[in-house]
């Protein structure tokens, strides 16, 4: 009876430890995440505020990028693939510094929404985007559905969509890019709460093995993930609320 109170104490203390290095290890995405938009949105301000500086990017007036414009539109996309198969041979702090300066680029891409909509309206989406994404998130944390089936299926979706907006930058069709726009915060909505839920299974697979290098780069793989589904999010509402200039 002794050793089954020992075996039982210790079970418990281990659960825990690991509840609350997994407090620490949310924490630490959300946190760096945070650090991400402010970086980004402050970017994405200065620039957009400036009709000097956009127009290295784009045309102040109707906004038509350039080559360099071009350039910075691919770069996230470009920089998350390099970034996933760069994070092993990159130091905890490398993968950070990449992240923020994936988060810098990611300003310069959307600078523009400064110039297209009020400040009003993309004040009062990024309030409805923080709301939803919070929701979202907490539910990916507390629930005991199994949402790992729906990874697959949402990828497939991200794919689909980044073909469709690639597609109709040619065509220039409202009805696509108003289709893509509610099938994007569908899908990233969806995103937001299974990429919660897996990073919190990842850590508690993961948290006996006391890699501490292992455990601080996955937390920046993390906030990469649900930065990005913030980001678009945000970016597909905006197409759906935003009120343009």
């Amino acid at each position: 009876m002794a050793q089954f109170d020992t075996v039982r104490t210790a079970a418990g203390t281990r659960s825990a430890q690991i509840d609350e290095g997994l407090r620490a290890h949310m924490n630490k995405v959300y946190g760096t995440m945070s650090v991400g938009m402010l970086i980004t949105f402050a970017v994405a301000w200065a620039v957009g505020t400036s009709p000097q500086l956009l127009s290295v990017f784009r045309d102040p007036i109707t906004l038509s990028p350039n080559i360099l414009g071009w350039i910075v539109m691919f770069a996230p996309l470009i920089m998350v693939f390099a970034f996933g198969a760069a994070i092993n041979r990159l130091s905890a702090a490398g993968a950070q510094l990449f992240f923020y300066v994936f988060a810098a680029v990611m300003g310069l891409s959307m600078s523009w929404i400064f110039v297209a909509f009020t400040g009003i309206s993309i004040a009062q989406v990024f309030l409805v985007t923080s709301i939803a994404f919070a929701g979202l998130s907490l539910y990916g944390y507390v629930t005991k559905k199994d949402l790992s089936g729906m990874g697959t299926f949402l990828m497939m979706g991200v794919i689909g969509l980044i073909v469709a907006m690639v597609i109709n930058i040619f065509l220039q069709s409202p009805a696509i890019m108003f289709a893509v726009s509610i099938i994007g915060v569908l899908i990233f909505a969806g995103l937001t709460a299974y990429d919660t839920q897996n990073i919190k299974t990842t850590y508690i697979q993961h948290a006996a093995h006391g890699d501490q290098e292992w455990l601080g780069k996955s937390a920046i793989m993390g906030a990469l993930n649900l930065y990005l589904d913030f980001i678009n999010m945000f970016m597909f509402l905006l197409q759906l609320l935003g009120n343009r200039e």
